[in-house]
């Protein structure tokens, strides 16, 4: 799977900009505040139809213009297609083989990407939100069902929550409509977190060897699901149901007092051992990078063994912030198998036979001032 081209239209600091792609390595050249970013950005939105930098679409389109526009060549499963989301300030449309689908879960899934950029140095040590975002948005590219449900299950737990707050401050005090939305968010929350727990199982799988390999036999790592209920990847789906059932009736009172709901898996979170010691809490920065940087080599492997081609991966300015031994295990890994994007302010300090052979591209201002 590769990115054969791509043009984008009005695109952040973008007027116009048309590229052709190596199939292995494209190294983005420029100084900070140059546009190197948001062309990697660009990418991502062609996969996923949305920013990993910011929720509001309309941050995305060139100051004066009405509209930005990215398209894509990509080349899978033998075949090529194209791809094009636009963004206006009447909404976004995504386009696959040119017809607009109407349904995220249509498009998602086309073109597969894995991002490592300096924040997911922060994926463990962060925010349970962000370790949430994580899981989701890698499972939502192999599974793409799974975005429904989690869109549903959002949906529904917005209107539960403004029920509850209405209960807390006794605007009313019937409870049916209370009982209806609990009943629906248990339905797709269970399946929510009977793919995640499938997915972490796998994703498991990977990332200890990974590990292992990248300290040198020196540290095992373990990842914990960190749920509401007291579930595992073998639990059947009815099983699920009838706990989250049980739990939400016995919380109720508790969720009414309090005004918002309180348990489920948005507020599930993952937590990391290395050496049976909870890495967020007590690793050393070091310990913590190996750890984000197994996660995105697993999510490599991961995708790979789920969609049968590797992802193209996108590395944000991140080699910089890798020290010389986990930097080449990341270039050792993906030589050779995974179109990879990498900006940088320059490449001198990266010492790998894969990058003699890249496509070098050299952006300024968002322009592109040479290409070799």
């Amino acid at each position: 799977m590769y990115i054969k081209e791509i043009s984008i239209e009005n695109y952040r600091n973008y007027d116009e900009l048309s590229l052709q792609f190596d199939n292995q390595i494209n190294v983005i050249i420029g100084e900070n505040a140059q546009g190197k970013t948001n062309l990697m950005e660009a990418i991502y939105v062609l996969a996923f139809t949305k920013s990993h930098r910011t929720s509001k679409d309309k941050e995305l389109i060139k100051w004066d213009s009405n509209y930005a526009k990215i398209k894509g060549d990509v080349f899978k499963r033998n075949r090529s297609f194209p791809l094009e989301v636009i963004f206006s300030q009447k909404g976004k449309k995504a386009k696959f083989n040119h017809i607009e689908q109407k349904r995220l879960s249509d498009y998602i899934g086309a073109l597969n990407v894995v991002m490592f950029a300096p924040e997911h140095l922060n994926l463990v040590k962060g925010s349970p939100q962000e370790r949430r975002k994580f899981i989701d948005m890698e499972i939502g590219q192999i599974q793409p069902v799974y975005i429904y449900h989690l869109g549903q299950y959002q949906k529904i737990l917005k209107q539960r929550n403004a029920l509850l707050k209405d209960l807390q401050r006794q605007k009313q005090s019937d409870r049916t409509m209370l009982k209806v939305l609990t009943e629906q968010l248990i339905e797709h929350g269970s399946i929510v977190l009977k793919k995640r727990l499938q997915f972490l199982q796998k994703l498991r799988e990977w990332a200890t060897p990974i590990h292992d390999g990248i300290s040198r036999g020196l540290e095992a790592l373990t990842i914990d699901y960190e749920g509401s209920i007291n579930v595992s990847e073998d639990t059947e789906l009815e099983r699920i149901i009838e706990t989250y059932t049980s739990y939400y009736d016995s919380i109720e009172d508790r969720e009414v007092e309090r005004g918002t709901t309180l348990a489920g898996p948005h507020r599930d979170d993952l937590i990391f051992y290395v050496n049976d010691r909870n890495v967020q809490t007590y690793g050393s920065q070091g310990q913590q990078r190996t750890t984000a940087l197994s996660l995105k080599l697993a999510e490599i492997e991961l995708i790979d063994q789920e969609v049968g081609e590797y992802p193209i991966l996108l590395l944000d300015d991140v080699l910089s912030e890798l020290d010389d031994h986990r930097q080449s295990h990341l270039l050792n890994t993906i030589q050779g198998k995974v179109q990879t994007f990498v900006t940088t302010t320059n490449i001198d300090g990266i010492h790998h036979e894969t990058l003699k052979e890249a496509q070098i591209f050299n952006i300024h201002n968002g322009q592109l001032l040479s290409e070799r």
